[in-house]
């Protein structure tokens, strides 16, 4: 029987004119490693990010039409939740608090197309009390 692998990549949108703010939202803010976009796509109006050590991916894409739903976002798991917290404020990004989830530490934050990200931390199962 088919079976989903892992999760590939996360899309999100940009509006038109935003490459440079999501090379330096993505990249300079958050560390990510650019990839190369494929040949067949418009390198000028989408970017792609390696998303931790593995294969996952970010493509940040323009978007033309409807606005996106505001309950989308992508999350990003990392080691040190209290460190990030400290890094991004450093640079001035605000902090969106959310509901606690238990062994997963976690806020919200902005990219410069006001999308939202997860940052959270993944310390044990969140169904242990």
């Amino acid at each position: 029987m088919a079976s989903v692998v892992r999760l590939q990549h996360v899309s999100i949108p940009m509006p038109e004119g935003g490459l440079e703010r999501a090379r330096e939202f993505y990249g300079d803010k958050l560390g990510l490693e650019r990839k190369p976009v494929p040949s067949a796509l418009n390198a000028e109006e989408i970017i792609w990010f390696r998303l931790g050590d593995g294969d996952d991916e970010l493509h940040v894409f323009t978007e033309r039409g409807q606005p996106k739903s505001p309950g989308a976002h992508l999350c990003i798991q990392v080691d040190d939740i209290q460190a990030w917290r400290d890094r991004l404020t450093s640079q001035g990004i605000a902090i969106e608090e959310t509901d606690a989830i238990v062994n997963r530490p976690r806020f919200f934050i902005r990219d410069p197309f006001n999308n939202r990200v997860e940052i959270t931390q993944i310390l044990g199962d969140y169904n242990d009390p």
